[in-house]
């Protein structure tokens, strides 16, 4: 590894082959990029809990409240499938999912020298955390609880902030794949 390391290099490492940097302006930067994802993902998880224990403490067993006429609903929703309540059978197929996307983002963030990067997967991780919470801890059970859902658009699935922060992590890494911006922070054009 240490090989190929000093053969391919390091961003942000003035010399890959083992010498300290001189100033500490040229130290690596991948520690600031990890406290970026982490806090990215507190920030999602913890709007996303909070979020949900209101749905549920306020607004469960209670008629649906109106935000945009009909358009725009909050109305409380317990979903054991994926997305539009697909696969409802397969709940800890899910639950073991989203701990798989867990570790492979806490494996990457070794290498991850991108704050773009570092948000995308921030949201993922946030989001991940938030769904992985309710199948864990809400019932019918441990690995098998369903996930609260409340935001319900017209004509649309009902969601709750971890599927938003999950969908705009995806969308955020899509774009940055297309601009070419890799997580060690290195731009290629195809």
């Amino acid at each position: 590894m240490a090989e190929a390391e000093r053969i391919i290099g390091t961003p942000d490492i003035p010399d890959a082959a083992g010498a300290e940097p001189e100033t500490p302006d040229e130290r690596p930067r991948g520690r600031r990029r990890i406290l970026v994802l982490f806090t990215v993902a507190a920030l999602a998880y913890v709007l996303d809990l909070a979020s949900k224990m209101i749905v549920v403490a306020k607004l469960e067993h209670h008629a649906p409240i109106e935000i945009i006429g009909d358009w725009l609903k909050f109305e409380a929703i317990r979903n054991a499938g994926a997305a539009f309540g697909m696969g409802e059978a397969f709940t800890v197929i899910f639950t073991v999912i989203a701990a798989a996307v867990i570790v492979v983002i806490a494996r990457l963030a070794r290498k991850l020298y991108s704050v773009p990067w570092a948000i995308a997967l921030g949201l993922l991780l946030g989001g991940a955390l938030g769904n992985l919470t309710d199948r864990i801890f809400r019932s019918p059970g441990v690995f098998e609880g369903a996930v609260v859902d409340f935001i319900a658009p017209k004509h649309f699935a009902v969601f709750n902030l971890a599927d938003s922060a999950i969908v705009c992590g995806g969308v955020l890494i899509v774009l940055l794949s297309f601009r070419g911006l890799d997580p060690d922070g290195t731009v290629h054009k195809d």
